[in-house]
């Protein structure tokens, strides 16, 4: 029972006995966000947290807090018992294959650099969708919301990766510090800008795989009056020389057409005069698609002349993806796991990144919350509501659904 001491004593005294177990210990806190504090001091109280025959790391799963006060308020309660090298709080999505790979991309391939700006790069889009519902979840999920279940933390440590500068070296710190100069560089959204720049909606019943499935007020446990979002898309700017107006659309869903995690990065419009006396009438966009799961792939869009005497285009793609159909790979799960016994933390959040990612995201949660009479929605098994288009710079901004070329 994790809320009662003695049952830490026993646990030590178990643990302690150094011919059975070894004195390096890992505690991998999935549990209840509401019990982290407690049960942290309590490990410290028994003495389970003292490194002096071994290391002792606390591994902690999101949420980090509910918002931005309540995730100070659990910094403050960690940092009585832990150094902050102590603790992992994990997030398994940066674990995933491409997502580091996305480093070496970046860094080990001068030819990206040049054109990883704002004079080149017209929009970045970040999704993340699921088929499935929200299962037994619903005491949960109907107290977060796609906002702070997805966007507060998945999604901005994908964005951090896309566009932070290049650390001066890969070790954990610089790479943290790194991600931390983007998130204080996002342009905070005040509440009067809220519906500009954010839409939510809910799913309702529809059709997935050929099945009927339930709307989210018909799941169990769920509300009759409920408004929490289902899905969430956000508009986001960072206000630095590299990325000065160039908008980041983030968007997850649960009930969506497919299931897919992708980064989308849209390059800007060809000059077109070039072409005005031939039969192109219009040239399409270049754009670099990095799928996360469940396909791992890095591909780039090109335009090509399409064979034959007629001076006709088409799209076609170059794929660099480096994982091999069949091939063995281990689970994110394994990766960061074995990070953790390594005692390197450079995919794991530091304190300052998760109250940097609640100040971007509290004004919305606060201004939703206020809004409790209407929510936009949308039919299970479809790619959301169209009227989330309202949050684009320019008309001709669409959300990007398909990792295979959109002319197909």
């Amino acid at each position: 029972d994790i809320t009662q001491a003695e049952s830490y004593s026993s646990l030590a005294k178990t643990l302690n006995n150094s011919q059975v177990f070894p004195q390096n210990q890992t505690f991998y806190l999935a549990i209840s966000p509401t019990d982290f504090a407690n049960t942290i001091k309590f490990l410290s109280l028994s003495g389970l947290l003292q490194e002096d025959a071994g290391w002792s790391r606390v591994i902690i799963e999101k949420p980090f807090g509910y918002d931005l006060q309540s995730a100070q308020s659990l910094q403050k309660n960690i940092a009585k018992y832990l150094r902050e090298d102590q603790v992992y709080r994990i997030d398994h999505y940066l674990g995933k294959g491409t997502v580091q790979n996305l480093l070496v991309f970046r860094f080990a391939n001068t030819m990206m650099e040049p054109l990883w700006n704002r004079h080149y790069i017209d929009h970045i889009q970040i999704t993340h969708s699921e088929q499935m519902g929200i299962g037994t979840r619903a005491q949960y999920y109907d107290t977060s919301g796609a906002m702070r279940d997805m966007i507060q933390s998945h999604l901005l440590q994908l964005l951090t990766l896309v566009t932070m500068e290049p650390p001066a070296s890969m070790e954990a710190e610089s790479l943290r510090d790194e991600k931390v100069k983007v998130l204080k560089s996002i342009r905070p959204i005040p509440k009067e800008a809220v519906h500009a720049c954010a839409f939510r909606a809910q799913y309702t019943s529809g059709n997935i795989d050929n099945e009927k499935v339930n709307s989210y007020l018909q799941e169990d446990n769920v509300p009759e009056d409920s408004v929490t979002e289902t899905y969430a898309a956000i508009k986001l700017y960072i206000d630095n020389w590299r990325w000065k107006d160039v908008p980041i659309y983030l968007r997850t869903g649960k009930r969506m057409a497919t299931a897919q995690s992708t980064i989308s990065i849209c390059f800007r419009q060809p000059p077109s005069q070039f072409f005005r006396d031939t039969q192109i009438k219009n040239t399409q966009p270049n754009w670099l698609l990095l799928g996360i799961q469940p396909e791992e792939c890095f591909r780039i869009e090109m335009t090509v002349k399409e064979p034959g005497l007629e001076m006709k285009t088409r799209v076609t793609s170059l794929d660099a993806s480096y994982r091999q159909e069949g091939e063995h790979h281990t689970d994110a799960y394994e990766d960061l796991l074995l990070d953790v016994i390594e005692g390197d933390n450079s995919l794991f959040l530091r304190s300052d990144e998760v109250e940097l990612a609640w100040k971007i995201v509290d004004p919305i949660i606060q201004k939703w919350a206020q809004e409790r009479e209407y929510i936009a929605t949308y039919p299970a098994g479809t790619w959301g509501p169209e009227a989330s288009r309202a949050i684009f710079d320019q008309e001709s901004h669409h959300w990007r659904h398909n990792l295979t070329p959109e002319s197909d």
